[in-house]
């Protein structure tokens, strides 16, 4: 299910890892709820060995007054990480908003990670890192914004060799380069997953093709946008990553009517016979084939369109409709998919405060309509067509009131 971790879990700029021990593990930057503000001084990790369920393993790392886990750094803020598994020791790359960039060593995928530091010949020179071990052991690092920098690194994991640097691996008026890159070898391909501000916003992910890590690059095209999954979106940062035999694209989507609040989810990727690899849609269903009918939370709205977003509310996360419309249109979310069975559930049911009214259309038709009235939370209940297997379902809005959940039975 999308997004992939647990309510009010901020997790934005996602880098999926599967590690030696069989787990995939989630490194990212860490917003705060409420906080317009990018990042925060901390990072968590996730892990999982079903891209259903998923094991918080807490703070690896932390850069605040009190933990100055960079301590030559001018900003206790992180940027977007990486982590990389060589010679049985585990590589945090962490970056500053000031552009400080610097390595932590831990015995484990999950750490703790110890104090960092400097990545020479990167460190105060951009944001946003990324690392590679090849097959042959050889391990590269690549960072920067609007022009993608790397070169090799040398045995110690935290020097780039100098005399292998390259620029302008990627750049903005060449490939869309906007910031966020990410390496992955596929046979003998290598591809670099990256921000791309080509569509206007930098709510892209898109992926350039190489022989070689240091390129040079041919871009591919767009593997996911993220567009309309706020108001306010306006960036987007992930990575790739073959778990199970099934690749996938780790992307992050906005809440709160901000570009913050970022919350990571993932879908399945595909490649041709050529290595292209086909753009998706976005998905509440998310790693899993479709979502059970029975309980669906307001907050894994995959598309929305108008005044509606995914806010707080006493401490849980809903859809809030505010009453505006969209070019004379209403609100409306979007639900993809739903796994409606044998065709026989009758009733539909929304848990909702405030006045309104919601329509329900899926790929068959509509539904339901329900109007509702109520100063605490209710659940209303109304009598619905039916509807059979996998499909896509629209809420359309109107009036003033939150969603928590729906469901139908």
């Amino acid at each position: 299910m999308n997004p992939l971790l647990p309510e009010l879990c901020f997790m934005p700029d996602a880098e999926a890892h599967v590690m030696p021990n069989g787990r995939l593990y989630l490194y990212g930057s860490w917003d705060l709820s409420g906080n317009p503000g990018y990042c925060s001084g901390v990072m968590h990790t996730y892990s999982t060995d079903d891209m259903v369920h998923f094991t918080d393993h807490g703070v690896i790392f932390e850069n605040t007054e009190e933990h100055r886990g960079m301590p030559w750094s001018q900003s206790t803020v992180l940027y977007a990480p990486d982590a990389i598994h060589k010679n049985g020791k585990y590589y945090l790359y962490v970056c500053s908003s000031c552009g400080e960039e610097g390595v932590a060593v831990a015995d484990h995928p999950a750490g703790p990670f110890s104090c960092a530091e400097p990545v020479i010949g990167a460190d105060g020179r951009g944001i946003d890192p990324a690392v590679f071990v090849d097959e042959d052991g050889q391990a590269y690092y690549l960072w920067g914004q609007f022009s993608l920098h790397g070169g090799k690194l040398a045995d110690d994991m935290k020097t780039i060799i100098p005399d292998s640097e390259k620029a302008d691996i990627l750049t903005e008026w060449e490939h869309g380069f906007h910031e966020g890159s990410s390496l992955r070898r596929r046979g003998d391909k290598y591809y670099i997953v990256y921000t791309d501000i080509s569509r206007g916003r930098a709510t892209c992910l898109s992926y350039a093709v190489s022989d070689h890590p240091l390129g040079p690059y041919k871009k591919g095209g767009v593997i996911i946008d993220n567009v309309g999954c706020d108001p306010k979106s306006w960036n987007n940062h992930g990575s790739i990553e073959c778990f199970g035999g099934q690749w996938y694209v780790f992307y992050h989507r906005s809440s709160q009517n901000g570009q913050t609040c970022r919350r990571v989810c993932a879908e399945p990727i595909f490649f041709d016979e050529n290595g292209m690899i086909a753009e998706v849609r976005q998905t509440s269903s998310g790693a899993e084939w479709a979502l059970s009918p029975a309980l669906i939370p307001a907050r894994i709205a995959c598309r929305m369109m108008g005044g509606c977003y995914i806010t707080e509310r006493d401490g849980r996360e809903v859809l809030l409709v505010s009453g505006g419309g969209h070019w004379g249109q209403r609100d409306w979310a979007e639900y993809r998919y739903i796994d409606f069975g044998d065709g026989t559930l009758s009733q539909a049911s929304f848990c909702v405060r405030g006045s309104g009214s919601i329509a329900v259309r899926c790929d068959s038709g509509e539904l339901c309509r329900v109007s509702f009235a109520c100063e605490d939370c209710e659940t209303v209940t109304v009598p619905m067509a039916s509807a059979s297997g996998r499909q896509t379902v629209w809420l359309f809005f109107e009036g003033e009131f939150v969603l928590r959940e729906f469901g139908f039975q």
